[in-house]
């Protein structure tokens, strides 16, 4: 085992310490005239919709719908139109939130309002319940009303949905906030992985929200022990990928892990590691480097404790 996943694995050690399903109503209508989403197909039975926020996964079935995430709120009205006009018209049983970002949740009022059982991390369900910082806009966020917070939630561990077919779903530790999960449609080999992986966007680490970079490394790493070479991945932003892709960003990930911890060990800045080379020779090309540099240096020093006894 290398240096690397000692490290953090050690600190996800001392970390961790029948529904029913009724037809959409038609809600009052949004204050914004959107266009419907984009309905991508992504296997047999199961489609994306692209263009509302974040990406929206839909398992369509007469029996009914079973959606990963919501998109934005603005988009609500749109989402729920093409719900009705898919498989299941619009009879959602159940919503996964995959974390607690407002782009993926913005739909779950009107949703939990038709009495759809949401599911999700507690620290989800922390994150809507109450009121919480936003570190780069300087406000507070206000909580969600009830009916659009999670009604099934849990900590730790990965757990299985019963019913006709095996959905598991469980924690990814401070992939990307510290409320991240993933969906997995076993039989139908369909990952729903939020914003774990990131096909064509700089991957994000909110670190003020609990993301980092060693927790995305690891959670990367775990979703590649889940998938093989035939499964359908699902990210929060971008296109349905597979196994390479993710294998790709996930030796990105460790790379980049591996790199920054040397030059922190070193006292470097943010932008004394881009100087140093920190982003050069990877497979993608970064737009903002600095952004994603920066976020990824202070995760860092939120876990400086565990990484190292040289971090001081």
């Amino acid at each position: 085992m290398n240096h690397r996943a000692m490290n953090r694995r050690a600190i996800v050690k001392g970390a961790l310490g029948g529904v029913l399903g009724l037809t959409l109503p038609p809600f009052a209508r949004s204050a914004f005239s959107q266009e419907s989403p984009a309905v991508v197909p992504v296997s047999d039975g199961f489609v994306m919709l692209t263009g509302a926020g974040g990406n929206v996964l839909v398992r369509t079935a007469s029996t009914g719908q079973v959606l990963v995430d919501s998109g934005a709120a603005a988009f609500t009205d749109a989402v729920l139109a093409d719900l009705r006009g898919l498989p299941g018209g619009g009879h959602a049983t159940t919503l996964f939130n995959t974390h607690w970002h407002r782009e993926q949740v913005g739909g779950n009022l009107a949703l939990g309002r038709s009495g759809v059982t949401i599911i999700a991390h507690e620290k989800t369900r922390v994150h809507l319940a109450t009121e919480y910082y936003l570190h780069d806009e300087d406000r507070y966020e206000k909580p969600l009303p009830a009916e659009a917070r999670p009604t099934v939630t849990f900590f730790t561990g990965d757990k299985t949905l019963a019913g006709n077919e095996r959905i598991e779903y469980g924690h990814l530790l401070e992939a990307h906030t510290d409320g991240d999960i993933y969906v997995f449609f076993r039989d139908a080999n369909v990952l729903a992985a939020g914003d774990a992986i990131s096909p064509l966007k700089d991957p994000v680490l909110d670190w003020f929200g609990g993301g980092w970079l060693g927790g995305r490394a690891d959670a990367q790493e775990k979703l590649l022990k889940l998938i093989d070479g035939k499964t359908r991945i699902v990210p929060s932003y971008g296109p349905v990928v597979g196994r390479a892709e993710l294998q790709a960003e996930s030796d990105m990930t460790s790379m980049l892990f591996d790199r920054m911890l040397d030059l922190l060990k070193q006292g470097m800045s943010a932008q004394d590691m881009l100087d140093a080379g920190l982003m050069k020779g990877l497979s993608r090309t970064f737009h903002d480097p600095y952004r994603f540099v920066y976020d990824a240096h202070k995760g860092y020093w939120a876990h400086h404790n565990s990484l190292s006894p040289n971090v001081l």
